[in-house]
């Protein structure tokens, strides 16, 4: 069985000593995580991870550098369940200003970090950040 690609970001925004991170609650899941979203036919990873992002909070990025993969299985709108590989990129703010469907995604949000990795609602994400943060040399490349 093909995996569906996806692709989306860790978003920061830093200011001298203070870093925020970016978002998303999904009303359809209850959840919060960050953006991200389905690749499309002939589109690269980036430009759909740069894509993602901007659709889901408004926020235009550039990639400072790539994370990692998250596998897992997800559940179709049928019910059938199928693999999935998330690729995930370290990305600053470049410009724009919070703006969400209100559909698929309906608040968009920069926390501090303490207050993200509380917010977050699943393990991988929350180790995620928890890595960049505990070697904040990844973050500063």
């Amino acid at each position: 069985m093909k995996e569906k690609l996806a692709a989306g970001g860790v978003v920061i925004e830093t200011n001298g000593d203070d870093m925020k991170i970016l978002l998303v609650h999904r009303p359809r899941y209850g959840d919060w995580s960050f953006p991200k979203g389905g690749v499309n036919a002939g589109e690269s990873i980036e430009d759909a991870a740069l894509r993602e992002v901007k659709e889901e909070t408004g926020i235009d990025c550039r990639i400072r550098r790539k994370l990692t993969v998250a596998r897992y299985h997800y559940r179709t709108k049928r019910g059938a369940v199928r693999p999935k590989a998330v690729h995930y990129f370290l990305m600053e703010a470049v410009g724009g200003r919070i703006a969400t469907d209100g559909d698929e995604v309906d608040l968009a949000e920069w926390f501090d970090i303490a207050d993200a990795e509380r917010r977050l609602s699943y393990d991988f994400d929350k180790e995620m950040l928890a890595g960049l943060i505990n070697n904040q040399r990844t973050i500063a490349r």
